[in-house]
């Protein structure tokens, strides 16, 4: 058999070669799946209750036998969605269906959500649903609209005048903040006002704090106010309009998805836009520099502290920051900060761009302004000095020495031969090892050399193409 297969020609030995490897991979030896026939999908539906869930159906009919079924949901402008799997059902026509449970996560009202079933089947075989688009709303009221060319004003308690009056306050405080920092507001706007406070707190969820009078969410372009039908004409309403929506077009000029400026730029400045560098803030400010508790500004780049005296020291400290930085750089310096920050910079580079120092040192310029002493630092301290256990300095190499600590001799051991000097009994032994671990990688490789003439059944499995069934493979594929 041996001399009939060395007669055979290149071409021959080629073709039985593949028979072989055939056979091995298993190739062949079972026909290839009939493509699945394609489920169809009716009209998917949605519904929301709110507090309660938001509720997704899809008919579908024709179903084979399934793997997995996921819905896919994006809220508001989420590029990524939230997936969730649903048992595969038992018969060919159904009604898929996922709630999604507001009773233990809140969900602000007027979030915009988009959802799709995705259904695969044993053989890696994808198919997506069709989108179904939803907006929960807070129905507990009957809310009254007034729209104007950008803002669109909702309430419940108060006449026409009341809602002609805010929807006033809202396009004037957008078209102040669009022309400081240089940006066009083009989608809308929606301003949601509620009469009863607690109604407010629930739409805004558990974790709201209780002095939280209004609150802007730019990610669903949306603010949310609690006034009253007999406060619209007080002066804190003039206030806490242009104060939110100062955050919206704040929003727009720095959006990048890298990094957000700190939180008390964002704050001075919608501050410093609604009512100025007031004299209760600069007397806080003052009184704080004087007592020593002031906040460090790197200390109110994210949330602000929870105890009331802090909370409202650190918007007054914040609109002092920005009144200074006017002062000092001017405006259009404040607007080049702003700005940088839609590249994606640190708040290093955007600081030394438009001011020419970076953050810590317009800090030390904010505290020198006040006559202020660097405020006192809390947190994680560097552990003092202290002696060095002896056998940590004997173990370690060329160990430093501590306060009033002698350095330990080096051992003997460690000398190196001099020429013509026979190498001491470690040496002696470490060259012994390197022989040993040279002969060793000989023969490994020796022995590899030998193995590659003839590839061994785990290597020829290895070299099957992956299975449709891996994680991920469908995802990259339907992305």
């Amino acid at each position: 058999m041996s001399r009939r297969l060395g007669g055979l020609g290149g071409r021959a030995r080629l073709a039985a070669a593949g028979l072989v490897l055939a056979a091995i991979l298993g190739l062949g030896a079972v026909p290839p799946a009939a493509r699945a026939a394609e489920p169809s999908f009716g009209p998917p539906r949605a519904t929301a209750a709110f507090g309660r869930a938001v509720e997704f159906e899809q008919p579908v009919e024709g179903l084979g036998p399934l793997k997995r079924v996921e819905i896919l949901v994006w809220l508001a402008e989420q590029p990524v969605p939230t997936v969730r799997s649903v048992p595969p059902p038992d018969s060919a026509s159904t009604t898929l269906r996922y709630a999604l449970d507001l009773t233990s996560d809140h969900l602000l009202p007027n979030t915009p959500l988009t959802a799709r079933w995705r259904l695969t089947d044993p053989a890696g075989q994808t198919w997506l649903g069709p989108p179904v688009r939803i907006v929960y709303a807070d129905d507990r009221f009957r809310w009254r609209t007034r729209a104007g060319d950008l803002v669109r004003v909702h309430w419940v308690e108060g006449d026409a005048a009341f809602g002609a009056r805010a929807l006033r306050i809202a396009e004037a405080a957008v078209a102040e903040a669009e022309a400081l920092l240089g940006v066009r507001e083009e989608r809308p706007i929606d301003f949601f006002i509620y009469a009863d406070e607690q109604a407010f707190y629930d739409a805004l969820g558990p974790g709201t704090r209780e002095n939280v009078g209004g609150q802007a969410n730019a990610e669903i372009r949306t603010l949310f106010a609690q006034i009253g039908p007999g406060l619209l004409d007080s002066s804190w309403v003039g206030v806490v309009i242009p104060h939110e929506l100062t955050h919206l077009v704040f929003d727009t000029a720095v959006r990048n998805p890298y990094h957000f400026p700190p939180r008390w730029l964002n704050e001075g400045l919608a501050v410093y836009l609604s009512e100025g560098y007031a004299a209760s803030d600069r007397s806080a400010v003052l009184a704080a520099a004087r007592d020593g508790s002031l906040v460090p500004l790197s200390g109110l780049t994210a949330q602000f502290p929870t105890r009331r005296e802090a909370f409202f020291l650190a918007y007054s400290e914040s609109v002092s920051a920005v009144d200074f930085l006017v002062r000092r750089f001017g405006r259009d310096a404040l607007v080049a900060l702003v700005r940088s920050y839609a590249a994606g910079v640190t708040d290093d580079e955007a600081f030394r761009a438009a001011l020419g120092v970076d953050a810590a040192g317009f800090e030390a310029a904010w505290l020198a302004d006040l006559g202020a002493p660097p405020p006192t630092r809390y947190g994680p301290q560097p552990a003092p000095p202290g002696p060095v256990p002896d056998a940590w300095r004997d173990a370690a190499p060329g160990p430093t020495a501590s306060p009033g600590a002698s350095r330990s001799p080096a051992p003997a051991a460690s000398r190196s031969p001099t020429p013509g000097e026979a190498p001491t009994t470690d040496a002696a032994a470490l060259v012994g090892v390197l022989i040993a671990l040279g002969l060793l990688a000989a023969l490994g490789g020796a022995a590899m050399a030998g193995r590659r003439r003839l590839p061994s059944d785990r290597q020829a499995v290895a070299a099957e193409p992956g299975s449709a069934d891996e994680p991920g493979s469908e995802e990259a594929r339907h992305g």
